[in-house]
C-alpha cells in the first residue's frame, strides 16, 4: 500500500515539476493552459517568477518528503494547494471569475493525499 502511495504522490510531484520548468523555459507555451496570456515587464516577470516558484516549490518539498521520508514536508504543498484552491473559490465568489472546478478538484485530491500520506509513510530514521 505504501508503495502504490508514493506513487500517487510521485506522478503530482513531477507533473508539478515539469509545469514549473515550462515557467522557467516556456512561460508562452504553459500561460494558456492556466488561462493566462503572458503580460508584460514587471508582470511577466510576476508570472514567471510566481508560478515558477509555486510548481517548483511544491514538487521539490513533495519529492523531499517521498523520497528522503521527511514527512514535515508534506505540509508546505498542501497549504499551497489548499489556499490556492480556498483563492480560487474566493475569486468566484466575490470577484467574479470562473469556476475553476477541474483545478481546485486537483488541488484538494492532491492535499487530500498528501495528508493521507504524511500520517501513513514512515518517517526517516
Amino acid at each position: 500500500m505504501n508503495k502504490i502511495l508514493k506513487v500517487l504522490i510521485l506522478l503530482p510531484a513531477i507533473l508539478f515539476l515539469v509545469v514549473g520548468l515550462r515557467w522557467l523555459v516556456d512561460p508562452a507555451g504553459v500561460a494558456p493552459s492556466f488561462g493566462l496570456s503572458l503580460s508584460q515587464g514587471l508582470g511577466l516577470s510576476s508570472q514567471v517568477g510566481d508560478m515558477a516558484g509555486f510548481f517548483l516549490t511544491t514538487s521539490i518539498c513533495m519529492l523531499i518528503a517521498v523520497i528522503g521520508g521527511h514527512r514535515i514536508w508534506f505540509y508546505p504543498p498542501v497549504m499551497l494547494l489548499s489556499i490556492t484552491a480556498v483563492g480560487r473559490i474566493v475569486a468566484w465568489l466575490v470577484h467574479d471569475a470562473g469556476l475553476a472546478t477541474e483545478q481546485i478538484a486537483v488541488e484538494v485530491i492532491v492535499s487530500a493525499l498528501l495528508l493521507v500520506a504524511s500520517r501513513r509513510l514512515p518517517a526517516a530514521s
